[in-house]
């Protein structure tokens, strides 16, 4: 019997589905506002919506026409504009990049031609066409440039531009404020998963000691209670470079909030609204998140302690790839591709949840760690230096997990997310721990 993790069409099709869902989203970020609003820069943490257009065809090109098809490049004199490290995206407004429409065109040629080379490609032969990796690599690239623009949305002042429906109603949860999740060996990360990058393999096991994590992630409303008991005034709950920074940036609340008499509000893609205080914190940076937990008595996870709670199963002492099983995410599991604009109610996807009863490990926010990004033991770069070896340091701290912004492709159980503990532009919220008491 044929097996349809291997079956050569079954992946063609999944890699022509991919790509396919990724453009469709990066033609709806970039189709909905008008050319000035492509090539300004809404904030020097961001490059230009067209950079990011044309930068999206470019690694296409590079990666699947040129290194996996063979193929003479069409635009060489390009790629070092598009080079992510050569220019920093403060300095990319100034560069000669690709007017609007011709980036269209560049990016829509790109995809034709790849879709041809998709149709003749043999899914094996070298680690780069192996079960169709170059092309979940490029769709998922694709995708996460598509959640970077989101985030430039967001920033962008102006009227609102993109439009989405809410999560439907989910009753007030009422189930238990932590689960705890039992001490002992579990499998971390992935050796087998086809299209997993390279910081997430080898898989090795990891000994955890017993823990208590939240159940679902810090809502707006817990999080409040923080910022007027003071939290953002006292230096006791802050991590010394953390505290200096809030100094120096007068923060007093998580990004996109102020305050209006005796009510929150935010400013969310265009649109002010009351602070909803169900929904999961979002737009707070690492050092927000540890100065909270400290307040409440606890902690952040590590990052082996997030992923035992959201792939541990211990009836069968094994690792799932999600936190419901080994099933591709569908619409009852999580909050996930760019479907609604902001994350669900906490206590939201019942169906979604870990065999230990945790709730929203995937989609919604991203979930700070304690952790430095790190390699695993029998880390290997792979397919090239700068996806993960770069960073690796105590300069930045993973995140699990995935958010609202998000697609499938790029959000597993093993996925990891990092970036410096000042930033707070990215969909970023967290969930608390605590040691179990001997």
């Amino acid at each position: 019997m044929t097996d349809p993790a291997t079956d050569t069409e079954t992946l063609r099709k999944r890699a022509l589905t991919t790509l396919v869902t990724a453009r469709d989203r990066t033609d709806l970020l970039t189709g909905c506002v008008e050319d000035p609003d492509l090539t300004a820069q809404h904030s020097p943490l961001m490059s230009p919506l067209v950079w990011d257009l044309a930068h999206i065809g470019n690694q296409e090109e590079q990666w699947l026409l040129r290194t996996v098809g063979g193929r003479e490049a069409m635009r060489p004199e390009i790629d070092s504009l598009y080079d992510a490290f050569e220019h920093p995206r403060s300095e990319r407004p100034t560069l000669p990049l690709l007017a609007p429409a011709e980036a269209r065109r560049y990016a829509a040629e790109v995809r034709g031609r790849v879709l041809d080379l998709l149709e003749s490609t043999a899914f094996g032969g070298s680690r780069l066409t192996e079960a169709g990796f170059a092309f979940g690599m490029i769709a998922q690239h694709e995708q996460q440039h598509d959640e970077t623009m989101l985030i430039t949305h967001q920033l962008r002042k102006g009227p609102q531009a993109l439009t989405a429906p809410d999560p439907g109603p989910a009753p007030l949860f009422t189930g238990p404020a932590e689960v705890l999740v039992p001490g002992g060996p579990f499998t971390m990360g992935t050796s087998t998963e086809p299209w997993a990058l390279d910081n997430e393999r080898p898989a090795h096991r990891r000994e955890v000691a017993a823990f208590h994590i939240d159940t679902t992630p810090v809502s707006n409303g817990a999080y409040r209670a923080f910022v007027e008991d003071g939290g953002y005034d006292d230096e006791r709950w802050w991590a010394p470079a953390g505290w200096a920074h809030i100094r120096q940036h007068s923060i007093h609340a998580p990004l996109f909030w102020h305050r209006d008499g005796k009510q929150w509000l935010r400013r969310r893609f265009g649109v002010t609204e009351v602070v909803p205080a169900d929904e999961p914190v979002l737009h707070v940076s690492w050092y927000e998140a540890d100065a909270y937990a400290r307040w409440a008595g606890r902690r952040l996870p590590t990052e082996a302690e997030w992923e035992k709670a959201a792939r541990h199963d211990p009836a069968g002492d094994r690792s799932t790839r999600y936190p419901w099983g080994d099933a591709d995410p569908a619409p009852e599991h999580a909050n996930l591709g760019q479907r609604h604009l902001r994350p669900a109610p906490v206590g939201s996807y019942p169906e979604g949840e870990s065999p230990l009863g945790v709730r929203q490990l995937i989609g919604d926010v991203w979930e700070w760690t304690s952790s430095d990004f790190l390699p695993y033991p029998g880390f290997a770069a792979f397919p090239y230096k700068e996806y993960s070896e770069v960073f690796f340091g105590p300069e930045y701290k993973v995140l699990r997990g995935g958010s609202f912004a998000v697609d499938a492709v790029a959000c597993r159980g093993t996925f990891r997310n990092w970036d410096h503990p000042i930033r707070r532009q990215i969909f970023s919220g967290f969930r608390t721990a605590r040691s179990e008491r001997l």
